[in-house]
């Protein structure tokens, strides 16, 4: 069972910046960020490929957040900009070793989940 933990979520006002973290206790090669609101379903965010380094992207943050990993340390990171209200939710790192369909950003692709850590954003 792939664990994984979470951390960096907090409180800006908007226009700052915030770092995510997730480090899986095992190697996985899809790994990625979704977002979730009460009352909505959880939406992709940014997911990355270990093999290629393809990183994919929802319309709303792209060129505001970019999604990088470190493979030797299992970990990857979403680097969040110019963060707007809208942008508030919580946070959830999931991963898996391959994908059964084209649609990298769906949850249900994703088998491993963390606990998710909360991201608000103030005007």
């Amino acid at each position: 069972q792939v664990q994984l933990v979470e951390s960096g979520g907090g409180s800006v006002h908007a226009g700052g910046s915030l770092r995510l973290s997730c480090t899986a206790s095992e190697s996985r090669i899809w790994m990625g960020w979704f977002r979730q609101v009460p009352g909505k379903e959880r939406e992709g965010v940014a997911v990355i490929n270990a093999d290629f380094g393809t990183t994919y992207y929802s319309d709303s943050v792209k060129g505001r957040f970019d999604i990088s990993r470190d493979n030797a340390k299992n970990t990857v990171y979403l680097q969040m900009n110019s963060l707007k209200p809208e942008d508030t939710a919580m946070y959830y790192c999931a991963a898996d070793r391959k994908i059964a369909g084209t649609t990298p950003l769906a949850p249900f692709e994703y088998n491993y989940w963390g606990q998710g850590t909360q991201v608000t954003v103030s005007s």
